[in-house]
């Protein structure tokens, strides 16, 4: 199960940016990945089209789910997820300061 969603801040925990922080753009689930604003910059040569010109773009690769950390936007620290079901609903908890991830 992916506990993190898009908008919710990680810290990178292991690979070349470790020790960023920043936003998670979009999650992958079925590939267990995701993709961090400013972090895993990679250089990609793309061709000249009708509508864009080529060269080579810099863009955001997706990196593994087990190398980024959710921060918790209560205490500031990062923690760990756990789910619990309250109302019928599903609720994101922080297991540090026991506040739900909204």
């Amino acid at each position: 199960m992916i506990k993190l969603k898009k908008k919710d801040t990680v810290i990178v925990i292991a690979g070349k940016d470790k020790g960023k922080k920043g936003e998670v753009k979009e999650v992958m689930p079925e590939a267990r990945k995701v993709v961090v604003m400013g972090i895993n910059i990679v250089s990609k040569h793309k061709k000249t089209t009708k509508e864009k010109p080529g060269g080579i773009h810099k863009m955001e690769a997706p990196m593994s789910i087990s190398n980024v950390q959710l921060v918790c936007p209560k205490c500031g620290k990062t923690a760990r997820v756990k789910i619990s079901i309250q109302g019928g609903e599903k609720l994101r908890i922080c297991k540090k300061c026991n506040e739900a991830i909204i």
